[in-house]
């Protein structure tokens, strides 16, 4: 009969309730709208949803046409089903986000692992492959700019590839810019952005006939759809207002503790990354082990606001403090 698949896949987010979540890499400014955005779901799951008109005035907002989907996990399923039974090499970078091998492996793809450097990974691009790029990357917090990408997008257009850009974390790395190009997927979420991960809402930039036609309907359910509406509306207003203090906290961070990063979180090494997750669990912080990500004496964090980045701070001095 049916049998599970195994998988290492480690997601971040805290699990235990009472803790200091740096865990997550998610916005600690939560919009001033979100109370009447709950009421209005309420109202909506009265009746199915359909977002279709929502869709294209989320395009005419970002400039570009969308497919909104239930966060970036749901585009990387509808990605599976659209090429990975065509495009059997999938090329994946070490030490980046782990449901891109997953979701290959589900569809039985062909797994090849590359560096994370893309002018590196150009070299491993074979005819018709799909070549995953996180950007900034997760865990580390990387940043390409599309001069540095260049290489890369060339190998995939010489040889007919697809390049899929997650670029989940791109709102919060500083004067951002984002590569065009006919053979390139772009997955995008507002949910760290805008420190809501539990509605799910994302969306999808290129393919959209593609997208849409395999897509779940109601997949994102009335509060999605009322998280969109306010999205909408908003303008994006709310990532200009809180943007420059999480810009801010990350500059303290990066000074007290000797890190760098160009999102909204932070890799250091610790030795021993269970062991560091266990220490400050005592002191009631949540930090990320990045064994899953074949880091195994690293930890991840993220920026909060600034008192509680203070508590963090604090915690890192006394690990290493009594660190042998």
């Amino acid at each position: 009969m049916l049998k599970p698949v195994k998988f290492k896949t480690h997601h971040g987010g805290v699990r235990e309730e009472g803790l200091l979540d740096f865990s997550a890499s998610l916005n600690p400014y939560l919009p001033e709208w979100v109370d009447e955005m709950f009421e209005r779901a309420k109202t909506l799951s009265k009746r199915y949803i359909y977002w279709e008109k929502l869709e294209e005035e989320l395009s005419n907002l970002i400039g570009e046409k969308v497919t909104v989907t239930a966060g970036i996990t749901e585009a990387l399923y509808l990605l599976g089903i659209l090429a990975m039974k065509e495009r059997r090499k999938v090329i994946i970078p070490e030490h980046t986000y782990e449901e891109y091998e997953r979701i290959a492996r589900i569809f039985n793809a062909e797994v090849i692992k590359g560096p994370n450097n893309p002018e590196a990974l150009a070299e491993f691009v074979a005819k018709s492959s799909i070549v995953f790029f996180c950007n900034p990357n997760n865990p580390d917090g990387k940043f390409y700019s599309p001069k540095r990408l260049k290489l890369l997008i060339q190998a995939v257009e010489d040889t007919d590839s697809l390049l899929v850009l997650d670029e989940a974390f791109i709102d919060f790395v500083k004067d951002a810019r984002s590569p065009k190009g006919e053979n390139i997927l772009k997955l995008r979420t507002f949910t760290k952005s805008y420190g809501l991960p539990g509605i799910r809402v994302g969306y999808v930039i290129g393919f959209s006939e593609a997208f849409k036609s395999v897509r779940m309907p109601w997949s994102i359910g009335s509060l999605g759809y009322a998280f969109l509406e306010f999205v909408v509306r908003d303008e994006f207003k709310h990532l200009e207002k809180t943007m420059p203090l999480i810009w801010k906290e990350k500059e303290r961070i990066e000074k007290a503790l000797n890190v760098k990063s160009d999102a909204n979180f932070f890799i250091k090494n610790v030795g021993n990354a269970k062991g560091a997750v266990e220490f400050f669990k005592k002191k009631g912080i949540a930090v990320r082990d990045c064994t899953s990500f074949g880091l195994p004496e690293y930890i991840r964090f993220s920026v909060r606001k600034r008192e509680e980045n203070e508590k963090l701070i604090d915690a890192f001095r006394e690990f290493f403090q009594y660190s042998p």
